[in-house]
């Protein structure tokens, strides 16, 4: 079973106000992002808030997902993912994560299920995404790397584990990747592109 880590704790101080909330084709940033995990074949679903928790909660509580503060997002998503992680490793049927962001617009469940059909015709530890010669996020990680994923600190994100296994990681293409949302320019840009 493959478990789905939702990352929507930030505090989003590039943009100035809750990224999780923004609107694209007539729904927020995060309920795009639960709504993919809900049609794949993840299960259980995490998503881990902090900065705005309240508020953003209320405005997701009819989706069937689990919800985890983190009380330490401010050190980074680092804390995030280890707080996630944690929940995982209680549940023995999780064999693998994926771990995705909030503020990823185009990540859809048929983005989700190539991570576990390649890692299942692979056998590698890892399968990320690629995009601008980049290899990042979503992706996916075997729980025997979970004790790795415990080990990050501050604003590490998973991409140390993706430079410290470069030989067990199986990529999926992935176009509109890189297209997250951090800034105003950015929000302007997606929706000037749609």
């Amino acid at each position: 079973m493959t478990g789905l880590i939702i990352l929507a704790a930030g505090g989003s101080s590039r943009l100035g106000f809750p990224k999780q909330t923004l609107l694209y084709k007539g729904k927020m940033l995060l309920e795009l992002a639960i709504e993919a995990g809900i049609k794949s074949k993840c299960h259980p679903i995490n998503i881990v808030l902090g900065a705005n928790g309240n508020a953003i909660e209320d405005s997701i509580s009819q989706y069937n997902v689990h919800i985890i503060y983190n009380s330490n997002w401010a050190e980074g998503m680092s804390s995030s993912i280890r707080i996630a992680i944690e929940n995982f490793q209680k549940i023995d049927e999780v064999d693998s994560v994926i771990i995705m962001l909030c503020d990823q617009p185009f990540v859809t469940r048929f983005t989700i299920n190539s991570l576990i059909y390649k890692q299942q015709e692979t056998g590698k530890k890892i399968v990320a995404c690629t995009y601008n010669d980049i290899i990042g996020v979503p992706a996916l990680f075997n729980r025997s790397l979970f004790n790795e994923l415990l080990l990050l600190q501050g604003q590490e994100g998973a991409k140390k584990i993706l430079n410290n296994h470069r030989n067990d990681i199986a990529t999926i293409p992935f176009e509109k990747g890189s297209i997250d949302i951090d800034t105003v320019a950015d929000y302007e840009n997606l929706i000037k592109s749609t």
